[in-house]
């Protein structure tokens, strides 16, 4: 099978038009095109009067070696067409028959869920140990947040089945190098388990919360089905760390709340970037780690039909385009560079706090991704130099201004939010302008300096009139900022060996974004089918040695 890519058609093209394309670029006669199979779909918008469609195809001929012959021959040709990659995921090992242990995953977010499916389908039995609630109940626990103000402090948009993606967009793209192709096996199994099938070629992929929910239920019936069991309502509270003769440590066991030890010696800890509990009993138990960067701002939320016509032009809502969508980038002059981070097209800021008396926001969009305001974080980043003190460091920074942020909105989990144009002059907002803010349980005009460090107010005030001239209007000054934007990324980092193991901690498998190796679904998904693959290999290697 062969890979052409780079294949541009006009947007509104007809059927039939992807083949009649190969059939030119490849010089084909009749019969010589078996079959052809879409494997991407972006669309280049640099030419807003005309947008093209790219495709990346998969081809089966009836003389492929003849075709590469002739590619060979034409330079142009041949960086587009080439072998197609085997995309199969295969189970490097299987559990023996012999095994006892059962490998323990804590953790029910994207990260946990892969791992838990692939040592499932390996045959390990994993057991799966998650603090909060199952999706369904942690929705309506989520949503009594938003509309009454009453916050589930183990349920809520951080904590309980589906992770901190679920209550997102739902994007499934990522910059990460992925030659193994794990990322693929996350897409087939998001699909079986309910996701739309676009998933699978769409250069943008996304699901939208509502859509989560059916996946995360779904891979929950597979993972039971193959031998996984699922604990809710676990919250770890420790390990149970043996030293060894020689001086090492190693998994024993897990402390629960409920006052069980759990025996476990092979652990993955997908725990995600709010588990500040767990931060705390891990560098408590000695478990190696390091603070990290993150970035810390704001929502910004513009209407969606601003957006949509300074990034599509004419073309503002094709069908086949959706709700634009856009990303920024700014080096300012204090050093600070300011960023569009999480962009949700016809989306909502929601309240995203996981502790009482703070307020933390983020952005989600469901599927159509049809409501009026388009929002994205415009964060700044920050170094552990902003922050010293240790590995915990990073936790008290963010609690810091989380806290300023719930008292800048007065309370009740309200949000601070000010005008772009009052940002920029300096002055509080006093009220709202013709952008109405999604922010639930509500909105307090106010002045944002008062719940961000004076770095970040610099850097995004000299970052927005950049990005308005990159996206007309972006800068206007009714566009609304709701803060505080604290949870882009975990503030410490777990280290891990090449084996993937807790450099100081074996068994401990550190993974996904809690453990600072991730950013986002499909690149903590892709984490945790390494790590489970790691762990298997080395639960294997364990029985064959006690064997010989």
């Amino acid at each position: 099978m062969l890979r052409l890519t780079e294949l541009k058609l006009p947007l509104d093209h007809g059927e039939g038009a992807i083949e009649a394309a190969v059939r030119d670029r490849l010089s084909l006669r009749e019969g010589d095109l078996l079959s052809l199979s879409v494997v991407r779909r972006g669309w280049d918008a640099r030419r807003k009067s005309a947008i093209e469609l790219v495709y990346s195809v998969d081809l089966r001929l009836r003389d492929e070696g003849a075709v590469l012959r002739r590619a060979g021959r034409d330079k142009a040709l041949a960086r587009t067409l080439g072998p197609a990659p085997d995309t199969r995921w295969r189970p490097p090992v299987q559990a023996p028959a012999t095994l006892a242990d059962r490998p323990v995953v804590i953790g029910a977010g994207p990260c946990g869920l892969m791992a838990t499916l692939v040592l499932a389908e390996m045959g390990f039995r994993p057991i799966l140990l998650e603090r909060g609630k199952p999706v369904r109940e942690r929705t309506k626990d989520t949503w009594a947040l938003w509309r009454r103000g009453t916050l589930t402090e183990e349920s809520n948009v951080q904590f309980g089945e589906g992770g901190a993606g679920l209550f997102s967009d739902g994007k499934l793209w990522s910059g990460i190098k992925d030659p193994a192709h794990l990322g693929r096996k996350l897409m087939e199994e998001f699909v079986a388990a309910g996701a739309p099938g676009e998933i699978l070629y769409s250069s943008k992929p996304h699901i939208g919360t509502f859509r989560l929910v059916t996946v995360a239920e779904g891979l929950r019936a597979k993972i039971e089905r193959l031998g996984g069991e699922y604990r809710f309502g676990a919250k770890v509270s420790g390990l149970d760390v043996e030293t060894r003769r020689d001086g090492t440590r190693a998994m024993r066991g897990l402390l629960l709340s409920g006052g069980e030890v759990l025996p476990a010696r092979h652990v993955i800890l997908a725990v995600g970037h709010s588990a500040r509990d767990a931060f705390a009993w891990l560098h408590g138990a000695g478990v190696a780690m390091e603070a990290k960067p993150f970035s810390i701002g704001v929502r910004i939320e513009h209407p969606q039909g601003m957006v949509d016509r300074a990034r599509y032009g004419d073309c503002a809502r094709h069908p086949v385009l959706g709700p634009a969508d856009y990303k920024l980038v700014h080096h300012g002059a204090n050093g600070r560079s300011t960023y569009s981070f999480c962009m949700c097209p016809g989306g909502t800021v929601v309240a995203a706090t996981s502790e009482p008396e703070r307020v933390v926001t983020n952005g989600m969009s469901q599927y159509l991704r049809a409501e009026r305001n388009a929002n994205a974080g415009i964060v700044v980043g920050i170094t552990p130099a902003d922050y010293p003190g240790g590995p915990l460091a990073g936790i008290d920074y963010q609690r810091h201004w989380e806290s300023r942020a719930y008292a800048a909105g007065g309370g009740g989990f309200r949000a601070p939010a000010q005008l772009v144009g009052d940002f920029l002059q300096g002055r509080t907002s006093t009220a709202l302008g013709t952008v109405e803010p999604s922010y639930k349980p509500g909105v307090t005009p106010t002045d944002l300096s008062l719940c961000l460090p004076d770095f970040t107010v610099a850097a995004i005030r000299e970052a927005l009139p950049a990005f308005g001239r990159q996206i007309r209007g972006f800068d206007m000054a009714d566009a609304v900022m709701t803060g505080v934007e604290t949870r882009t990324s975990s503030p410490l980092r777990i280290t891990r060996r090449a084996d993937l193991q807790s450099t100081n901690t074996r068994g401990l498998y550190p993974a996904g974004e809690g453990a600072g190796f991730a950013g986002g679904i499909l690149s903590a998904g892709v984490d945790g089918i390494r790590v489970a693959e790691a762990l298997a290999r080395e639960m294997v290697a364990e029985v064959a040695a006690r064997a010989a």
